[in-house]
C-alpha cells in the first residue's frame, strides 16, 4: 500500500509524494478501501505479508491509520507472516508504536538514514539522531522487528558511526542505499553531485561493517541477521504475484485464465487520477519479459537465480537463450554460473543495470 503524504519532501526524493491537504486524507482512505473491495472481487486473496510504505505513513493520525488497517482488514485480510509499516523517527512514542503493534504491524521500517545531525541537515530530514535512536529502541521496546535505512556516498557522513551505532540499537535488519541524484529533484536543482569513487567506497565498506556485525547481505542493498529479512520485499526479488493499493503502487498478477501469458503487470495513477477511480493499464507480460524480469529482479539477490527452475516456469530454456550474455559476464568476473545457478559477483552487483541490459539486448 502506497501513502503518498509527507510532513516536508526531503531534497533526494523523486517519489511520487506530497504534503498532506484539507481534506485530502479523508479522499485516499476512502478510494483505498473502494480499491481493496474491488481487488478481493477479482482474485482469489489469501495474504502471507503486507507493506505499507510511502511516503510517510506513520505521518498519518492514529484514527487514520487505524482505519487505513481496518479497511484492508476487512476486505483482504491480512499478512499471516510480516506485516511492515514505514515509519519516520520523528513520529514515535511508546503509545503510537502500542497502537501499530495492535493494529496488526509486526515489522517496522525506520527511516533512520544517518545517525549524524550535519548528515541529516544535509538530507532535509526532520528528525535529529537522537530522535532516531529513541524511535528504534522504542519500537524494540514494543516487540517490533526493526529494520534501519540508511544513506551512503552523502559528504561528510560518518559511515562507520552511523552502522556501528544503528547495530548498536539492537536492529535485525539494514537496508543501505547509496545517494543518488534524481532529475527533477531538489539537490539536482541545487546541483548537489556524488562522486563515484565516493558511491563505491560507500557501497563496499558498508558490507564490510556489516559483515563484521553478523550482518549477511543478501540482496544489493539489504543486509540482516539471521530470519531477519523482508520476507515481503523478497517476494519482489523472486518474482511471485502481489496486489497494490494507493496512487502509484505497482501489482504483480496472475494472468486471466486461458490467455496463455504468465503474469500481468499494473502501476496505479498519481494520486489525483487515481481518487477519481482510474486504474493503470494492465500490461500482459509474456515468457520472454517474464524471464528477463526474473533476472532483472534474481541477480540481485546473494543466492542469484536457478536457471532451471526459471525455465521450467517460464517454458524458455534461458541457459540456451542467453547462454553469449552469460559466458561474456563469467570471463567479465560479473557472473558466476555453478550448474544451474547464475549469481552476479560483488563486482557485477555493481554495474548490475548494464549486465541485465545485456539479457535485454539480446531479445530486442
Amino acid at each position: 500500500m502506497h501513502v503518498p503524504f509527507c510532513p516536508s519532501i526531503c531534497p533526494y526524493c523523486d517519489f511520487h509524494v506530497l504534503t498532506r491537504r484539507a481534506g485530502m486524507v479523508e479522499a485516499y482512505l476512502a478510494r483505498l478501501e473502494q480499491e481493496a473491495a474491488e481487488l478481493v472481487g477479482q482474485y482469489d486473496v489469501q495474504l502471507d505479508t503486507v507493506y505499507v510504505g510511502g511516503g510517510t505513513p506513520s505521518f498519518l493520525r492514529d484514527a487514520e491509520i487505524t482505519q487505513l488497517a481496518r479497511s484492508v482488514q476487512r476486505h483482504l485480510g491480512w499478512g499471516g507472516v510480516e506485516n511492515t509499516l514505514e515509519i519516520n523517527p520523528g513520529t514515535v512514542s511508546a503509545d503510537r508504536a502500542a497502537l501499530w503493534r495492535d493494529l496488526g504491524f509486526t515489522r517496522a521500517s525506520v527511516g533512520v538514514q544517518s545517525l549524524h545531525d550535519p548528515t541529516l541537515k544535509f538530507l532535509g530530514r526532520t528528525h535529529d539522531a537522537q530522535q532516531a535512536r529513541r524511535a528504534v529502541q522504542t519500537l524494540t521496546a514494543a516487540d517490533f522487528r526493526v529494520s534501519g535505512d540508511l544513506i551512503t556516498a552523502v559528504p561528510g557522513q560518518p559511515l562507520e558511526a552511523d552502522i556501528h551505532g544503528l547495530v548498536d540499537l539492537g536492529v535485525g535488519h539494514v537496508s543501505a542505499y547509496t545517494l543518488t541524484i534524481e532529475p527533477g529533484t531538489e539537490f539536482a536543482r541545487r546541483g548537489v553531485t556524488v562522486q563515484e569513487d565516493d558511491e563505491r567506497a560507500g557501497f563496499e565498506r558498508t558490507e564490510e561493517l556489516l559483515s563484521a556485525r553478523g550482518f549477511t547481505r543478501y540482496e544489493i542493498s539489504n543486509y540482516a541477521l539471521p530470519g531477519q529479512e523482508s520476507r515481503h520485499n523478497l517476494a519482489y526479488w523472486y518474482g511471485r504475484t502481489y496486489l497494490g493499493l494507493g496512487p502509484g503502487a505497482a501489482g504483480h498478477y496472475p494472468a486471466p485464465a486461458g490467455r496463455g501469458l504468465l503474469t500481468t503487470r499494473r502501476t496505479n495513477p498519481h494520486l489525483h487520477d487515481w481518487l477519481t477511480g482510474a486504474a493503470g493499464e494492465a500490461l500482459p507480460v509474456d515468457a520472454v519479459e517474464y524471464v528477463t524480469d526474473a533476472l532483472f529482479m534474481g541477480l540481485r539477490l546473494r543466492e542469484g537465480v536457478d536457471l532451471r527452475a526459471l525455465s521450467a516456469r517460464s517454458g524458455v530454456d534461458v541457459a540456451a537463450r542467453y547462454a553469449d550474455v552469460i559466458e561474456r559476464n563469467v570471463r567479465r568476473g560479473l557472473l558466476t554460473l555453478h550448474g544451474a545457478q547464475l549469481r552476479a559477483t560483488p563486482d557485477g552487483w555493481w554495474v548490475l543495470n548494464r549486465v541485465v541490459a545485456e539479457f535485454l539486448d539480446e531479445d530486442s
